[in-house]
């Protein structure tokens, strides 16, 4: 099992760096319609995704809790203008279910904004809303959404879950770029971002123990740190984890000094803005796979020691 403090340190400098180019997350207002006002949204509501994962794991030292605090606080009231770009994102693409997206983990952190939330409330009511066509992976994300948020998705979580990828559990030497990242979003959702490992049926559960140990090490090799670092979340969101230290130790090696981590193989060059549309993923998904995996290591430390 590798050493929970060299996993640690990895969520804190990605954190340190996520807060350095905080003005990195920010919307374009002037963007044509056409063109998708609303895809500015996605680096935001990743970034509150989480966060919440960092508090609900409650592993966080004193600087990491400061730095997510500090951070959801700035992109609610800079970039969203607490909660306001919501409400524009939603009149302006009524039917897209991005703004609630970015709302509810903000919601279940203590903002609010409530013409989102009457918004959401309507559109739920809408055959339009359930009749978007959409990945399999994704409906089931936004079935676990509504249910978050207090309303009763039209299928249930459980209906769609066979629907996807990896509820097939198919040829595992098929998994290629876009098939493993709806491979670690089903789990994501399935699992509500690691807090239910108990939420993957037993036939996944047991298709991930066997092959995610191989894909790890082919992204490994490979240096996808991104795709990487997403498999350490899944691997941390299961019944066992295996923490793999081989893999923790080159994704570390990966990482900046600066706390950034490249998508691919090193760091990209050229303008700063454009450089943070590629490294900001990587760096959240650093933070996300070292909160879940130092709580998996002490919770086995704790049952090693007891």
């Amino acid at each position: 099992m590798t050493d929970p403090r060299l996993m640690h340190t990895v969520g804190v400098r990605a954190l340190e760096w996520l807060w350095a180019h905080r003005d990195g997350f920010r919307l374009e207002t002037d963007v044509d319609p056409e063109i998708g006002f609303l895809d500015r949204f996605k680096p935001v509501g990743e970034l509150a995704l989480i966060c919440r994962v960092l508090f609900r794991e409650g592993v966080a030292g004193s600087r990491q809790a400061d730095l997510a605090r500090r951070l959801l606080d700035h992109t609610w009231r800079e970039t969203l203008d607490g909660g306001r770009m919501l409400a524009r994102g939603q009149r302006i693409e009524p039917l897209s279910p991005i703004p609630f997206e970015v709302y509810l983990p903000y919601k279940e952190l203590g903002y609010a904004e409530p013409e989102v939330e009457r918004a959401v409330r309507l559109y739920h009511r809408l055959e339009s809303w359930s009749a978007l066509e959409v990945d399999p992976n994704r409906r089931l994300g936004l079935a676990a959404f509504q249910r978050r948020f207090g309303l009763a998705p039209r299928t249930p979580e459980a209906d769609l879950a066979g629907a996807t990828w990896l509820g097939h559990t198919p040829e595992p030497w098929t998994v290629s770029g876009h098939i493993a990242y709806d491979v670690t979003h089903t789990v994501f959702h399935l699992t509500d971002w690691g807090a239910r490992p108990e939420g993957l049926p037993p036939h996944i559960a047991d298709y991930l123990a066997a092959w995610l140990p191989v894909w790890i090490d082919d992204w490994l090799d490979l240096e996808r740190w991104d795709l990487l670092g997403e498999l350490l979340v899944v691997d941390a969101c299961l019944p066992r984890p295996t923490l793999d230290e081989r893999a923790w130790t080159g994704f570390a090696a990966a990482q900046q000094a600066d706390g950034a981590m490249p998508a691919v193989r090193s760091m990209p060059e050229g303008d700063p803005d454009e450089v943070f549309d590629v490294v900001y993923h990587p760096t959240l998904v650093a933070a996300f796979a070292s909160v879940l995996a130092t709580s998996r290591a002490l919770t086995e430390l704790t049952h090693a020691t007891a």
